[in-house]
């Protein structure tokens, strides 16, 4: 697999990264754990999704000067923003998913600021990883791409079917699974992952919550990579969307929680972009659908969900006084 992208800007993205996680891990640190507002969350939400435009912004630029080639730089930074938009569409699901967890295990709101930039950082290693091998696969048996997007199509229909529905997570395998392995404390020891208990050094329920979103992180990176292959092919403009995508999952996460019921919808909406992507996949040696209508398709889905979402939310009755 091949990127247009010049050395010089894979650099400059490595080095965005971790400047992302130093101020994530050291200089919101002196914050302490407190509980994050919706004010704080929206500030941080639009810092990422402004830092991913600019990126996307000099990533055209340079395309148009390396190559003088203005229509790839176009249709360049157009993948890379139809996959930004398709990779944290995606994330809003896993993070419904995150809300049940902390939801489950009573997570004090000030410490799952810190459970999320853990996550964070095993997702950006996680999905490096992943998008290396499912390129090299790609590279080395184009059939994969079917399977791909079957896989697409069925999970697309599973999620459509799934949504709405009470989920329990004492069923989950998962969870019953790293009980077996490990003793878990009743109570929150601060942010500590391990304590003392009757003189043995036990996990907190902080650790098990940390595995939890760590498996979670597994199973949606599964379905979300092969939606980015639908897209483009460039590993550059692959890595570099889930990447920004992931780095504003923490401040996404605390708005979303505060907004939660009015995007009830959103799931449907996200199972129709799911089939979309697996059938664009599927006919990708028949017919290769344009990005610019892949990016107008997500855009449209997204945008009725959630006015359809909002205007058809349940409405929360105020406690009347006696």
């Amino acid at each position: 697999m091949e990127t247009v992208a010049p050395t010089w800007l894979w650099i400059t993205f490595v080095l965005i990264v971790i400047a992302a996680l130093w101020i994530d891990f050291f200089v919101l640190k002196k914050q302490g754990a407190h509980e994050v507002g919706v004010r704080e969350a929206i500030n941080w939400s639009l810092v990422w999704v402004a830092a991913s435009l600019a990126f996307n912004g000099l990533f055209w630029w340079a395309i148009r000067t390396t190559t003088g080639d203005q229509e790839l730089a176009n249709t360049k930074a157009l993948e890379f923003l139809t996959g930004y938009l398709i990779e944290k569409s995606l994330a809003v699901d896993n993070i419904f998913v995150f809300l049940m967890i902390f939801t489950y295990f009573a997570v004090p709101p000030a410490y799952q600021k810190r459970v999320l930039m853990i996550g964070i950082i095993g997702a950006i290693v996680l999905r490096t990883i992943m998008i290396l091998a499912g390129g090299w696969l790609l590279s080395q048996f184009h059939w994969i791409l079917y399977i791909f997007g079957a896989f697409l199509i069925l999970t697309g229909i599973k999620m459509w079917w799934a949504a709405g529905k009470e989920q329990d997570l004492e069923d989950n395998p998962a969870l019953k699974l790293l009980r077996r392995i490990m003793p878990v404390s009743k109570n929150f020891d601060g942010e500590k992952f391990f304590t003392m208990e009757n003189g043995k050094k036990i996990a907190t329920p902080l650790l098990m919550v940390i595995c939890l979103v760590g498996l979670t992180d597994v199973i949606f990176a599964v379905d979300s990579i092969p939606a980015i292959f639908a897209i483009t092919m460039d590993p550059f403009i692959v890595l570099t969307s889930n990447v920004f995508a992931i780095l504003g999952l923490r401040a996404m996460y605390f708005l979303l929680q505060a907004v939660a019921s009015k995007f009830h919808l959103l799931t449907y909406g996200l199972a129709m972009i799911l089939v979309f992507i697996g059938t664009k996949m599927m006919l990708i040696d028949i017919y290769k659908i344009p990005v610019v209508v892949s990016l107008g398709v997500v855009v449209t889905i997204l945008v009725a969900t959630m006015v359809i979402s909002a205007r058809t939310a349940p409405k929360v009755e105020a406690d009347k006084p006696a």
